[in-house]
């Protein structure tokens, strides 16, 4: 296998790094709360109903992602383990502030998730390399308080295992660098196919049937065997992992297809009325990233979730769609085509548990199509305008329609931190 590229191929190409936030649910609680520095800490998903963040000391405990609250809660109990609600008001602008700082540090980033981020950056000495990371991770915890890791590699498949390294090898410091001109197959050996970004279960499944059971097998494995057996993405995986890049840094996100907005409700919804305030809660934050992307949508979709028979587990969704003529972004406009939609679903005496909008057929605004045969509707951006600016310096729901006040629907989260960046009432105090 080609442990390096060629020295001409590496310098056009730069190599990339993966900066990913430590456990970062967790680790935002504690920034607030230096208590929780040491303890076990996890965070729960809407409704308090699974395990979505675990400090280390709680992984320690072998407490699993992903399992129902109620199957550990004694075990959290009797190991004094600190329980969150989740708090994506938080979660969310702590992310923000991580990605403006780092856009701030370097000049190519492609944000990847919430708490993860590539970077190109030049090829160099592994010396000057590990100083550029080890000055972000510095300037992470200093001026955000918050433990991040990075791994560096000629591709970004590389940078993703080598991240994943540095956060289980503490002698590293949080950083792992897997550079050109390197022998690579001690770690990719101890890589499983699985772990390879881009390898779901089902090819992990067709890997391991043909004896492919680690990332080096996969570098090792023949190209037309793997383009024939799996496909032209494992087959670019199969060359990352050589150190040959084929997945290039996206510094512009794609255009949005759609903007969705959707919650399990905390207790079962029974009344026409707290169904319509729930949807039309969902369609006012839609509508405001809309708006906030200076788009369109041409389409609504708005579905309902019940149960089926009793005992059963699965919800059954509901849905209709509606094209919207002419395409907008009038929260109004969009409440009474979501009213119309939800006379038609909704069913007396059914108990919804779920809900959700979908804004589909975005165009750009500056782009707005006029209809030839209809009137055209009264301009609606100067009111719009003027909600969004009053929310966002006062805080959201400021302002708001008065259909979507009630909130008997809200998910359950009894053990929420405050707000503790995004609402002037939950600044903390310093006594």
């Amino acid at each position: 296998m080609p442990t390096s590229l060629p020295a001409a191929t590496a310098a056009r190409s730069g190599l990339f790094a993966l900066l990913d936030c430590n456990n970062f649910y967790v680790s935002c609680e504690r920034v607030f709360d230096p208590s929780l520095e040491g303890m076990p800490v996890v965070v729960l998903s809407n409704n308090d109903g699974c395990v979505i963040a675990r400090s280390n000391e709680a992984k320690a405990l072998g407490i699993g992602m992903g399992v129902p609250y109620f199957q550990v809660r004694d075990l959290l109990e009797f190991h004094r383990v600190r329980v969150f609600s989740s708090n994506y008001a938080l979660y969310g602008d702590m992310s923000r502030r991580v990605m403006s700082l780092l856009m701030a540090l370097e000049p190519e980033v492609e944000v990847y998730s919430i708490d993860e981020a590539f970077i190109r950056l030049p090829v160099a000495g592994r010396q000057q390399l590990v100083k550029i990371a080890a000055d972000i991770r510095r300037a992470m915890w200093r001026q955000l308080g918050l433990p991040v890791s990075i791994g560096l590699g000629a591709t970004k498949t590389l940078a993703k295992i080598a991240n994943r390294e540095a956060k289980r090898d503490p002698a590293g410091g949080g950083i792992c660098c897997l550079l050109p001109g390197e022998d690579h197959r001690e770690l990719l050996s101890k890589t499983l196919a699985t772990e390879v970004w881009g390898i779901g279960a089902r090819s992990a499944r067709r890997l391991a049937a043909g004896g492919i059971r680690t990332a080096l097998d996969l570098a090792l494995a023949d190209e037309d065997w793997v383009r024939r057996r799996l496909s032209i993405t494992a087959a670019r995986t199969r060359l990352e992992l050589q150190g040959i890049s084929c997945l290039a840094m996206e510094e512009t996100p794609p255009a949005k297809q759609s903007i969705a907005c959707s919650r399990s409700f905390g207790l079962p919804i029974t009344e026409a009325a707290e169904l319509k305030a729930a949807v039309f809660t969902f369609l006012a934050r839609a509508a405001e990233k809309l708006r906030k992307q200076q788009l369109l949508a041409g389409c609504l979709q708005v579905y309902v979730g019940h149960r089926g028979a009793p005992g059963e587990r699965r919800l059954r969704l509901t849905a209709r769609t509606v094209e919207l003529a002419p395409a907008g972004a009038d929260t109004a406009a969009l409440n009474r085509a979501a009213g119309a939609i939800l006379k038609e679903l909704f069913q007396p005496g059914q108990q919804y548990r779920k809900a959700g909008v979908v804004l589909a057929g975005l165009t750009p605004a500056a782009a707005r199509q006029g209809h030839l045969f209809a009137p055209q509707p009264r301009a609606a951006e100067p009111l719009m305008g003027a909600l969004d600016r009053i929310n966002r310096r006062w805080g959201r729901d400021t302002i708001q329609y008065a259909a979507g006040l009630a909130r008997s629907w809200l998910p359950r989260q009894a053990r929420r931190s405050p707000a503790y960046t995004t609402d002037w009432h939950q600044l903390p105090v310093v006594r």
